[in-house]
């Protein structure tokens, strides 16, 4: 509006210059000056209602990107959020600002663009009283723009408070072997739980998506070091563990078969032993069965059958009479040749 101000004064100036220059002429020519002062006027009224027109229109209207939102600022005051798109403001009453919402990153215990490393910031106590220097990683990002404006005056320096926090709080309760080795994703699930918890409670607007550590280690070289071989010595055992484990799996099935044919073989020892008592049993009763009927007769039977195993085997000792033995075998070929003797 002060440009229109400043460009309707230039042209009125002008003519009331070229008015004073030709004073006789403008009382002799009167009426077509009043008529080229007109029509300046006209010139410039429809001059200041296109730029006019033109500021209303560029100050209506904004684009938003799709990783932004805006907030609607009416008098000064926030009215309501604005997502990706076209947009339209009343101009002059109504101001935007733009908030950026993709996800950021916050380094604790170290420098993000250098590396370097932030003592004050990593040096932590365990649980079981030991120092260790945990760098992490948070990622964010806006998920309220009117809130992380307008309800605290710094929410990134709140949110890196609130995660140092409770980072000492998780480590401070943690052993040492769990920060360095196997316990790293526990304690970030506890850490981001924890950090969730407190957000809750500040409400400023921001969003926590992931909390990661980047590296843990112990103060001094001889520390690390002295972990070192405990790690190492932890993985010699697992594969022990492991040596022992696939040992077992390969010997396992070859014992259990030769259990296997053990108890098989023992069953049919078993069932061989059972049927032969069977059989031998059913042999006796029917003997008793015949000696009930004929004792004398079974007795005899019984005594030549046994004589009949017996006297292939037996050893005939022959004494001589002057202290001199004489042993004949079989009985049967020392009888035989008797008889070829007596036949002689």
């Amino acid at each position: 509006m002060e440009v229109l101000s400043n460009l309707n004064n230039f042209f009125k100036n002008l003519f009331s210059k070229n008015s004073d220059f030709g004073g006789s002429d403008g009382e002799q020519n009167g009426s077509p000056r009043r008529n080229s002062y007109k029509r300046v006027s006209t010139l410039i009224t429809v001059v200041s209602v296109i730029l006019i027109a033109l500021i209303v229109a560029f100050n209506s209207s904004y684009q938003v990107k799709e990783q932004e939102q805006v907030i609607i600022l009416t008098f000064g005051k926030p009215t309501g959020i604005a997502s990706s798109g076209l947009h339209f403001k009343v101009p002059f009453m109504q101001e935007i600002r733009k908030v950026d919402t993709t996800i950021k990153g916050l380094t604790i215990g170290y420098k993000q663009d250098s590396g370097e490393s932030i003592e004050s910031e990593s040096l932590m106590i365990t649980g079981d009283y030991n120092f260790i220097n945990v760098d992490f990683f948070i990622e964010y990002k806006v998920a309220d723009p009117i809130k992380a404006l307008y309800a605290s005056q710094s929410p990134i320096s709140i949110l890196k408070n609130i995660c140092q926090s409770s980072i000492r709080t998780v480590i401070g309760s943690s052993n040492v072997d769990d920060v360095l080795t196997t316990g790293k994703a526990e304690i970030q699930a506890k850490t981001k739980e924890l950090v969730l918890e407190k957000l809750s409670v500040h409400d400023i607007g921001i969003q926590i998506i992931n909390i990661t550590i980047q590296d843990a280690e112990p103060p001094t070289s001889e520390v690390m070091e002295a972990f070192k071989q405990v790690e190492t010595a932890k993985q010699s055992k697992e594969t022990a563990i492991n040596n022992a484990n696939k040992y077992r799996n390969e010997k396992l099935p070859a014992a259990r078969a030769e259990i296997d044919k053990i108890i098989q073989d023992a069953e049919a020892t078993k069932a061989r032993r059972e049927n032969e008592a069977i059989g031998q049993v059913a042999r006796f009763n029917k003997m008793y069965e015949e000696y009930i009927k004929y004792p004398e007769i079974t007795k005899k039977r019984m005594f030549f059958e046994a004589m009949e195993e017996i006297m292939p085997g037996l050893e005939v000792i022959i004494d001589n009479g002057d202290g001199s033995t004489q042993k004949i075998l079989p009985l049967k070929s020392f009888t035989e040749n008797n008889k070829a003797g007596g036949n002689e």
